[in-house]
């Protein structure tokens, strides 16, 4: 029953004091509640108004109507919606319209590629629903987890999930896997016992924290936090406080699309201005300024974009990497840093022995995670199974609760994973745990216990009982009075050669094992008790790791041949971590633990995840500084990770990237891209696709910009000289939508060139174009105005009508830009060198394309629609003489810059 309140705070006026710190007694007390009673039913429904709900609070998402709206407020957008305001008041009906469908179609797109929800916080509030066993008023009763209050008394047994904040009062050989809050990759064997106030989270043995899950034991504990106050919940915060960040792509089309829109604005006004100058009306030179503007705008550019993107997402499909967010195809060609999660990401998660110490000898054990697959060996040849080697593997696979099993082709687990762990082992041996049990039946056991850290089970053998204990080193050693020969005979114990080989193993990141038996006069009615524990025979030791991955590896290395810096960030010791990163390839000189990175000031941090690539006994918190103090030194930041404790940086990360089969729910939804194999090596292939899909990007927008450029030259030209206009608005949108979707759209499917990854990252302040592909579009654009202006007076000097030089001059811009697709192919070599073959779209949008200008040029409904009129043999002899005269002059610029430039990834 609860204490009066005039004594004590209620649960949620409590002070956010060091619940570790308290001892059991005291932190019920401030709390308000008799352990053995539990609170009453009126203090719990109190409390349950004031505090709220046990779930994370659900953060509203972008309502549709906003991320509709949205996509009318591009900047090039709002100039064509302006454009076909104005073509619709000037009564150019087909023109608006036109005008319209482009902007439409482009805000379908984007609003169907945003549409996909952020259900990160849902996901979080899902993994914390469960039913949980209450004390209420002295009784216990089931009750939902979303009901638990501060001042709860709670009961969890092995499978349960934990439904909030525990302070532990009680536990009996508890274990908690809480790897997806901390990282940490083996189970924490919990205690009751106060600890100091600076402990940090990974280390808080005497507390339990929401949504982590209890491996094995039983325990009851006392709720200090539920709901947004929970550690789960406090993560849930740091989502949704993490800003969705622009990229580098949006950032960059933001900055071009603006400068293109000054210049097309300063080019309008120079006509309108020189227009009327020379005596031309008001009305006629506006007609002109809105074609120059709807010439000079790129109405394909955001569809380019858009599917160019989407191109890059099928790619990646395919090699295992699924994109949530479109611009995250491209963000991830200019990553310059990834910071990796180490369990699950860079390593298998699952435990492995690799080494096996008995009479002296070493025996190194191969194979990969829980397969029962491999071989044991000593001095590269395959080891016998016998005598104490033997008597190793079954006291491994005996003193053991856990299980496995073969479900769906994979062999999964139940239990502790480093007991799995020896069971596989024996499994290569040829020693199987099922018929062990058979030969060997338990009389009884001594669960693990974190006090006396160690475990021990009593078997019926030939004649005689025998009781087998495997535990930590440091506890048992002393224990030990002998160790036994390779054939099982007692020898005299070094104790100081064992401690040493036991710590070579530990500096290789190995958890050190010890494994003993004593042996006893045949008793069926057997009991251990902890005087059973003594003198013991030392049978050998186990050195076990979570291993790295083999591909991870190579992935590595690939990614700093192509400049990106791998930091590994991680819950784990710090003696593990390193230990991993020398195997993988990462600067090992030295690891920061989380205790550390809390005494830095923001520019000690930031000179810190520079220099350092390996963190460890990191906080969720902690991961959000580094990422953003890399962030604030220019870094293009990827993150990976597969834990509830990863979300809040992945959100926060330029892009986050989350394990699609060992990962939680909210690290999926907090990222961007998903890896469906959670192989590390699948992120180096989503950044060559990243790296192609900005390629692919500029090399349209270096196709599309010169006709663009020369249509406005054009009319400008035509203004200047007192004639004519050689292209109509309507023929403009003819030639820039056309050609943007049979000739540009393409281009998206161009194949990686060679040595994409062998380039540096992008440079953050790397404009879209630099110098040299400016030069070149200003030459295509001047050669464009050269052949349409020129062959559009040369017909009218021959007396042709204005209708045949304006088709003239339609049929030089699409011939020209058929022939410089092939130059765009690519922007510093010869086409050939793409193959030329390797894109079967650009053929059938050469054809297409050419089907459709003699359509316009010859069929009567679009020569009367589009002011065109059929033209004879030698004007397509003298367009098709000009197309390719401007293709060799592009290639022969390609030539003279190529050794002067390298192309930026």
């Amino acid at each position: 029953m609860a204490l009066p309140d005039t004594t004590l705070p209620a649960a949620d006026d409590a002070p956010g004091l060091a619940w570790h710190a308290d001892t059991a007694d005291a932190a019920a007390q401030r709390l308000g509640v008799d352990v053995g009673l539990g609170l009453s039913d009126e203090e719990a429904a109190a409390r349950l108004a004031r505090q709220g709900p046990n779930h994370p609070t659900e953060h509203p998402g972008k309502p549709a109507w906003r991320r509709l709206a949205g996509q009318f407020v591009q900047p090039l957008v709002v100039v064509l919606i302006i454009a076909g305001l104005i073509t619709a008041a000037l009564g150019e009906g087909l023109d608006s319209g036109v005008i319209f469908a482009v902007v439409i179609v482009n805000a379908l797109i984007g609003y169907w590629q945003e549409a996909k929800a952020e259900g990160a916080l849902a996901a979080l509030a899902r993994s914390v629903a469960t039913p949980v066993t209450v004390c209420r008023g002295g009784h216990r009763c089931q009750l939902d987890a979303k009901q638990l209050v501060n001042g709860d008394i709670v009961t969890v047994t092995a499978g349960d999930r934990i439904p909030a904040d525990l302070r532990l009062l009680q536990q009996h050989a508890l274990h908690i896997d809480e790897s997806m809050l901390t990282g940490e990759s083996q189970p924490v064997a919990k205690n009751d016992s106060p600890l100091p106030v600076d402990t940090v989270l990974a280390d808080r043995l005497n507390m339990a924290y929401a949504g982590t899950t209890v491996l094995a034991g039983q325990g009851r504990g006392l709720v200090i936090a539920t709901g947004d106050a929970s550690e789960t919940g406090r993560i849930s915060g740091l989502i949704a406080a993490a800003p969705d960040l622009v990229t580098p792509l949006t950032r960059k089309m933001a900055t071009f699309s603006n400068w293109l829109l000054k210049a097309i604005g300063a080019l309008a006004l120079l006509t309108f201005a020189v227009g009327l100058a020379r005596g031309e009306s008001a009305f006629d030179m506006f007609t002109a300024a809105v074609a120059l503007a709807i010439g000079a705008i790129p109405e394909g550019l955001p569809a380019a974009v858009t599917v160019t993107l989407a191109i890059g997402v099928n790619r990646m499909a395919r090699r295992r990497a699924i994109i949530r967010h479109l611009p995250a195809v491209e963000t991830l060609g200019s990553t310059t840093v990834i910071c990796s999660d180490k369990t699950g990401t860079l390593t298998e998660n699952a435990m492995t022995v690799r080494v096996l110490w008995c009479a002296g000898k070493g025996y190194v054990i191969d194979g990969h995670g829980y397969q029962p697959l491999g071989t044991i060996s000593h001095d590269a040849l395959p080891a016998s199974i016998d005598g104490t080697l033997r008597d190793s593997l079954i006291a491994g696979a005996l003193c053991n609760d856990a299980s496995l099993r073969h479900e769906h082709g994979q062999w999964k687990i139940t239990g502790d994973p480093t007991e799995a762990s020896l069971l596989v082992a024996a499994r290569k041996g040829g020693l199987e745990e099922h018929t062990l049990r058979t030969l060997l039946p338990r009389l009884d056991v001594l669960p693990f216990d974190a006090s006396q850290q160690f475990m021990a089970t009593a078997h019926r053998a030939d004649g005689e009982t025998v009781v087998y204990v495997k535990g930590a080193l440091e506890r048992l050693l002393p224990l030990c009075v002998e160790q036994l020969s390779a054939q099982g005979q007692p020898l005299a114990i070094d104790h100081a050669a064992i401690e040493k080989i036991a710590h070579a193993y530990a500096e290789q990141g190995l958890r050190v094992l010890l494994l003993a038996r004593r042996n006893f006069p045949a008793n069926p009615d057997f009991k251990l008790v902890a005087e059973s524990i003594q003198g013991l025979s030392l049978i050998g030791l186990v050195g076990i790791i979570d291993p790295p991955r083999k591909a991870a590896i190579g992935a590595i290395r690939n990614c700093h041949s192509a400049g990106i810096r791998v930091k590994m960030i991680t819950g784990d010791h710090a003696v593990t971590a390193l230990a991993i990163a020398r195997q993988i390839g990462l600067n090992a000189e030295r690891a920061l633990t989380g205790r550390e990175l809390a005494k830095l000031d923001a520019s000690a941090l930031a000179e810190a995840a520079h220099a350092v690539d390996v963190f460890a006994r990191v906080e969720p918190e902690q991961k959000l500084r580094l990422v953003r103090a890399l962030q604030g030194r220019g870094e293009v930041v990827a993150m990976t990770g597969d834990g509830v404790n990863d979300a809040p940086a992945l959100k926060q990360a330029d892009i986050g990237i989350a394990m699609g089969l060992a990962g939680t729910e909210v690290a999926k939804e907090a990222a961007a891209m998903v890896l469906t194999d959670d192989n590390f090596a699948s992120i180096e292939a989503a950044v060559e696709e990243g790296r192609g899909v900005w390629d692919n990007l500029v090399k349209f927008i270096t196709w599309t910009l010169p006709t663009n450029f020369g249509e406005g030259l054009v009319i400008v030209a035509a203004i200047l000289f007192g004639v004519t206009l050689p292209i109509t608005p309507l023929q403009i949108l003819w030639i820039n939508m056309t050609t943007a979707v049979l000739l540009g759209l393409p281009l998206a499917f161009e194949p990686i060139e060679r040595n994409i990854m062998l380039r540096a990252p992008r440079r953050l302040d790397m404009p879209v174009l630099d110098g040299h592909l400016i030069r070149r579009i200003i030459l295509v654009s001047v050669l464009l105005l050269s052949g349409a202006f020129g062959l559009f007076l040369y017909e009218l000097g021959q007396g042709h009508t204005l209708a045949q030089a304006r088709t003239v001059a339609v049929n030089v811009f699409v011939m020209v830009q058929m022939t410089y697709l092939f130059n765009c192919r690519s922007l510093t070599r010869g086409f050939w060198g793409q193959g030329l073959f390797s894109n079967r779209w650009l053929w059938a949008g050469l054809s297409a394309m050419l089907g459709l200008q003699l359509l316009l040029t010859y069929w009567p409904p679009l020569n009367a629609a589009f002011q065109t009129t059929p033209i004879g043999w030698q004007e397509w002899l003298n367009i098709s003489l000009f197309a390719l005269l401007s293709s060799l002059i592009i290639a022969l610029e390609k030539f003279l810059t190529r050794d002067r430039k390298q192309p930026a990834t």
